[in-house]
C-alpha cells in the first residue's frame, strides 16, 4: 500500500490499532496523540518508516502543525483519519454546559479541525481521503448516560456528509468516509469522563482490530459510510422501525 496516512488518536485502541495494521501492509503511517510515551511505542511498532507527532487535536493550531510537519518530513498526504474521540457517563438530565461543550470540542472539532486544516493540500493534489471514526450511537441514541457523547456524534456524521457533498462538488478526487463501530474492547468505557463501564465487559463486542480491519478496507477501496459489524445497519433501520419512523 503506497499511501501516506495519518491517523489522529493513535495511541492506543483503535488508532493504534489502525496504524500498525496499515504499517504492516506497506502504508507510511504518521500516529498523532497528546501522549508521548505511548505514541512512541505505536510508532516503534509501526516499524522504520512511521512518523510520531505528539499534539493535541482539540487546538486547531496543533492539527495545523501536524499537516506542515508531514508535509515538511514527507512530503504528501494521501490519507487523513480522524480518530479522536471520548465517552461521557452522564444522563442528558444531569448535562452541565461544560460537559456538552467537552464533548464538542473532543469529538466534533478535533474532526473538523482535521477535515479543514488538510484540505488545501488535498485541493491542490485533486485527491486524497478524509476518515471520520464516529460510533453507531451516532445513529441510535441507545444509552442514556451517553447523552452527549451520542449528540456529538450525530454531529459528527451530520458534519461529515455535508462536507462531503461541499467538497464533491468541486473535487470529486477527494474521499470523505464515515466509520461506525459498536461496542470495542479498549479503554474507552473506563476512560469517559465521569468514568463509567469497561468496555472490554459489555456483550456483543469487537476487537480494535476487527475495526481497524474494516478501516483498512476502505483505505484501500474507499466507501462513504460503513458499519463494522454485520447487521449493524439492519439494527439502525430496526431501531427506527420500532418507532413507527420510516428511515
Amino acid at each position: 500500500m503506497d499511501k501516506v496516512v495519518v491517523v489522529t488518536g493513535a495511541s492506543g485502541g483503535i488508532g493504534a490499532a489502525t496504524a500498525e495494521l496499515l504499517a504492516g501492509r506497506g502504508a507510511r503511517v504518521v500516529v498523532v496523540a497528546r501522549g508521548e510515551e505511548a505514541l512512541g511505542a505505536v510508532a516503534k511498532r509501526c516499524g522504520p518508516n512511521a512518523l510520531a507527532i505528539v499534539a493535541d487535536a482539540t487546538r486547531r493550531e496543533e492539527v495545523r502543525r501536524v499537516v506542515e510537519e508531514v508535509l515538511a518530513r514527507v512530503g504528501r498526504i494521501d490519507v487523513w483519519i480522524n480518530n479522536v474521540g471520548r465517552g461521557i457517563s452522564r444522563l442528558p438530565s444531569e448535562l452541565s454546559d461544560q460537559d456538552v461543550n467537552d464533548m464538542i470540542r473532543i469529538n466534533v472539532l478535533t474532526a473538523m479541525y482535521g477535515m479543514q486544516e488538510v484540505l488545501p493540500h488535498f485541493k491542490e493534489r485533486g485527491a486524497g481521503h478524509i476518515i471520520n471514526v464516529s460510533s453507531m450511537l451516532g445513529r441510535i441514541p441507545l444509552t442514556p448516560i451517553r447523552s452527549a457523547y451520542t449528540a456529538a456524534k450525530h454531529f459528527l456524521n451530520g458534519l461529515t456528509a455535508t462536507f462531503r457533498t461541499e467538497i464533491q462538488q468541486t473535487h470529486p478526487g477527494i474521499r470523505v468516509s464515515l466509520i461506525s463501530p459498536g461496542v470495542v474492547r479498549t479503554d474507552f468505557g473506563r476512560n469517559a469522563l465521569y468514568g463509567g463501564p469497561d468496555s472490554r465487559q459489555l456483550p456483543d463486542s469487537q476487537s480494535a482490530e476487527e475495526v481497524a480491519e474494516v478501516i483498512a478496507g476502505v483505505v484501500e477501496s474507499p466507501r462513504l459510510d460503513v458499519y463494522t459489524r454485520p447487521g449493524a445497519r439492519d439494527r439502525v433501520v430496526g431501531y427506527f422501525a420500532s418507532l413507527g419512523v420510516d428511515p
